[in-house]
């Protein structure tokens, strides 16, 4: 679990024209000039706020961050920013405390499956009144600025975007002397490649494991069905696969960890909370591609370079994979700094310093200015060009997610680790999500 970790940073001098503030119900006045600011928006240089900011990750996320505001420290000298970062789970638990009570930062790092949610429930601001002026739509194309929108309102924009795919550690495959997976074979294949890594490096005396059992995370039950023409939800946020389809699904998990291919739950509890991939056990990992530098940070020094393929097909031809906000970039709807929120969204999003500063971090840049100024390093080319390599299965990305949806995601995962232990049977795990699922659809 991540520390939580607090910082300040408070602008330094910069010229201006003009200086609006927030009214108490978070509308700010319309600027009456074109006055200076950051590139391509009408945000006036000496605006003054303090706002509170809150974001998930790790150090290394924390000290990009710490970067990228210290240079809009430069860029708008009267803005105090307090910033504050958590662990994925810990930051919702917060924000969900803070909801409750009425008191969310005024900008938030938000997650896809969260925005519904907390969209429907009127805690995020409309940011309609500063598209186009302090917020610059330009750089960003009119699908990633759909991306944000619930029920026609735009209440977020996304930094970055991301695929599904394949990390492996070519290290590690060179040093058993076995083939690199390929990448897009069929499922029976990748968990036959798997099986032969793990009993090459059983055969060495080396504890090492082709991966881990993919059937725990809800994004591979989604592609594979996504392979079949269907989401997991419909647009009206019905459950969109059945019992079967799950319990087949969760069957074929039972399969692959009784081959001996991948590693066992026991051991990756030993391990976290680094994954088996982290902690140089496995030599593949299934997950969102912008993760690559976050596993070359963790595994250390010695690996120099991860490999990034696509994922398992399931039907040949299907458009199972899609893009997707890596996160995304929103603003309580109780701020009452509506002007300079936006203004630190913007520089956050648009910057050439962000794109610079954070590379893929936040996923490929959804910010053509942003990421023009990334300087790409291997991983993150390998990211850009993975996302070009697999354009023939992206396909339209699934309706924003249904409130609940994390929920929903979390529990899958839970199950799926009992069914890896074995405390739970097939049957069983998919009733109790189904269950859950019921509730949360009709809560």
């Amino acid at each position: 679990m991540f520390k939580k970790r607090m910082l300040s940073v408070v602008a330094l001098a910069s010229a201006a024209a003009l200086a609006l503030t927030g009214c108490g119900n978070g509308a700010t006045e319309e600027p009456t000039t074109a006055p200076t600011g950051a590139p391509g928006t009408t945000a006036p240089a000496d605006l003054k706020a303090e706002l509170n900011f809150a974001f998930w990750g790790n150090d290394v996320r924390a000290e990009l961050y710490n970067k990228v505001l210290a240079e809009f420290n430069n860029e708008y000298p009267n803005i105090k920013v307090n910033v504050s970062f958590l662990g994925f789970p810990e930051f919702w638990e917060k924000r969900q405390t803070e909801a409750a009570g009425g008191g969310l930062p005024d900008v938030m790092q938000f997650d896809y499956s969260y925005l519904r949610q907390y969209a429907e429930n009127g805690l995020l601001l409309d940011l309609a009144p500063y598209l186009g002026t302090t917020i610059d739509t330009e750089p960003l194309s009119p699908e990633m600025l759909s991306i944000g929108v619930v029920n026609d309102v735009t209440v977020a924009i996304p930094t970055s975007t991301n695929a599904w795919g394949m990390f492996t550690n070519p290290k590690l495959i060179t040093d058993l002397g076995v083939e690199d997976y390929p990448g897009g074979t069929s499922w029976d294949d990748y968990v036959a490649w798997m099986a032969n890594v793990t009993e090459t490096a059983k055969g060495k005396g080396v504890e090492m494991y082709g991966g881990t059992d993919y059937t725990g995370r809800i994004q591979n039950f989604e592609i594979q069905q996504r392979a079949k023409g269907k989401d997991l939800f419909t647009p009206d946020g019905k459950a969109n696969f059945t019992e079967d389809d799950l319990k087949a699904f969760w069957n074929e998990g039972a399969k692959v960890r009784e081959s001996g291919a991948v590693i066992g739950q026991t051991r990756l509890e030993e391990v976290a909370p680094l994954s088996a991939f982290d902690a140089a056990l496995t030599v593949s990992e299934m997950t969102w591609d912008n993760f690559g530098g976050g596993y070359l940070g963790n595994l250390g020094e010695e690996y120099t370079e991860l490999n990034l393929v696509a994922p398992p097909v399931t039907e040949e031809g299907a458009k199972d994979l899609y893009l997707k906000p890596s996160m995304l970039h929103v603003i309580s709807a109780s701020t009452k700094q509506a002007e300079a929120s936006a203004v630190l969204v913007n520089y956050l999003i648009n910057s050439p310093k962000a794109g610079e500063i954070f590379g893929t971090n936040r996923g490929l840049p959804a910010s053509a200015t942003a990421l023009a100024a990334a300087d790409l390093d291997p991983i993150s080319t390998k990211i850009k060009e993975h996302q070009e390599n697999i354009a023939d299965r992206l396909g339209d990305a699934p309706p924003v997610p249904i409130i609940g949806y994390g929920t929903l995601e979390e529990k899958f995962r839970l199950l799926g680790t009992e069914l890896a232990f074995g405390t739970v049977s097939v049957d069983d795990a998919v009733s109790q999500f189904f269950t859950e699922m019921d509730i949360v659809l009709n809560q």
